[in-house]
């Protein structure tokens, strides 16, 4: 396992995707997973960066597990902003057009619908995603 802890703003989601993305080098992640992955730490890190400490900055960490039987990865979002679970949130209709959707929701549902796990849980004061990509 292996860890960043980094200031939870926009401009660091690219060091932390380059973070998980040399550890799933290392184990031969396909382009298709590490593409999936690189998404969904965009969705969840904006939104740690835009929501949790707002309008304040706080730290985030990122941990990287890899596990066998099966193969995957684990990466877990940890923050100690304000308590939310994306999880709650109702899936947005993706039936209807762009216009008669409302805002938001459609970041997380992309993320659940492209990893193979999506946890939420507070403990301790603090915010903790994780998401499983089996390789």
């Amino acid at each position: 396992m292996k860890e960043l802890t980094v200031d939870a703003t926009l401009e660091n989601i690219p060091a932390v995707t380059d973070f998980v993305n040399e550890q799933l080098d290392e184990h031969g992640c396909s382009m298709k997973a590490q593409m999936q992955i690189d998404v969904a730490i965009d969705e969840l890190f904006s939104n740690i960066a835009r929501y949790a400490y707002n309008p304040a900055v706080g730290a985030a960490t990122v941990r990287v597990e890899l596990k066998e039987d099966p193969l995957c990865v684990v990466i877990t979002f940890i923050d100690h902003g304000m308590p939310y679970d994306p999880l709650k949130r109702e899936d947005p209709d993706v039936t209807l057009s762009a216009e008669e959707r409302g805002i938001g929701g459609l970041g997380i549902y992309m993320v659940k619908k492209s990893m193979d796990g999506v946890a939420y849980e507070y403990k301790d004061g603090q915010n903790i995603l994780k998401i499983t990509k089996n390789l």
